[in-house]
């Protein structure tokens, strides 16, 4: 399945209310629990994902150019000013009036905007201990992987392919490692060692 064959920005937007709907049940310290995000507490990750809503591309041009065009450490920056600026209420708020916004990444179309929901919705999910994304949602991200976005989270799957025990996804070559999306995206992303999942 391919983003030629799914409308995916409707998918985009019901992982912004998922993620909303969980968010507005957390308690004020868990604003600040650590994220699967290294050095980013949930709050860090929030203002990350809505960070996109609030500003404008001279802003962006501005903020890269303090960075010296390092797009990680502007983005770093960016999520930490915000957070610290912001209320918990502020940032929910913020996601909330914008699950239908149509922003894109520049250049990544539909297929990037929901891994960018998906992939940083799991960073605060996963380690709160709540409900994850439905697994067809997580396949439809899998499903748009490309070797670029591999090599970008700098995980070595030679040798090896990934199989999805609740949707149809292989990703890679070599000796099947078998395991549910969630877990595959969450390995091909460096959130989760390869090492520990392996047979």
């Amino acid at each position: 399945m391919s983003s030629t064959q799914t409308d995916l920005t409707p998918h985009s937007h019901a992982e912004r209310g998922r993620l909303a709907g969980l968010l507005a049940g957390l308690q004020d310290d868990e604003w600040d629990s650590p994220s699967l995000c290294r050095g980013w507490r949930v709050r860090e990750v929030v203002a990350h994902i809505t960070m996109p809503f609030r500003t404008t591309l001279p802003k962006v041009v501005l903020g890269l150019a303090a960075t010296g065009f390092s797009f990680n450490r502007y983005a770093d920056r960016a999520a930490r000013t915000d957070a610290a600026r912001m209320s918990a209420a502020e940032l929910l708020a913020s996601l909330r009036a914008n699950i239908a916004n149509p922003w894109q990444p520049p250049g990544g179309g539909p297929a990037a905007a929901l891994s960018h929901d998906t992939i940083h919705g799991l960073d605060i999910t996963e380690p709160l201990g709540l409900p994850s994304p439905p697994a067809e949602r997580i396949a439809l991200v899998l499903a748009n992987t490309t070797p670029r976005s591999l090599s970008y989270f700098g995980v070595d799957l030679a040798g090896v392919q990934l199989r999805g025990t609740d949707a149809d996804i292989r990703i890679g070559d070599g000796k099947p490692v078998e395991m549910p999306v969630k877990d595959i995206l969450l390995t091909i992303t460096g959130r989760r060692p390869l090492s520990t999942r392996t047979r």
